[in-house]
């Protein structure tokens, strides 16, 4: 799968989610913003004629997110 190029605004929801999971505390109204986040990005890709799959999206957010290689110092 080629590197998905989010905006940073979706990259901060998923951050947001992230660390509400990891403490446990995980709302509604994160989850559904993460959610329709994704649901934008996936319209604006198909309407701009690029195909992208909603599970590839997610997937590979939740990798950007998760799983961030270190910084260089």
């Amino acid at each position: 799968m080629a590197d998905i190029d989010f905006p940073e605004d979706l990259i901060k929801l998923e951050r947001t989610a992230w660390a509400e999971i990891q403490a446990g505390s995980l709302t509604v109204p994160t989850a559904l913003a993460v959610h329709e986040g994704i649901g934008a990005f996936v319209r604006q890709a198909k309407e701009a004629g690029t195909v992208v799959d909603r599970y590839a999206v997610e997937m590979g957010l939740k990798k950007r997110v998760r799983h961030a290689e270190p910084e260089a110092a």
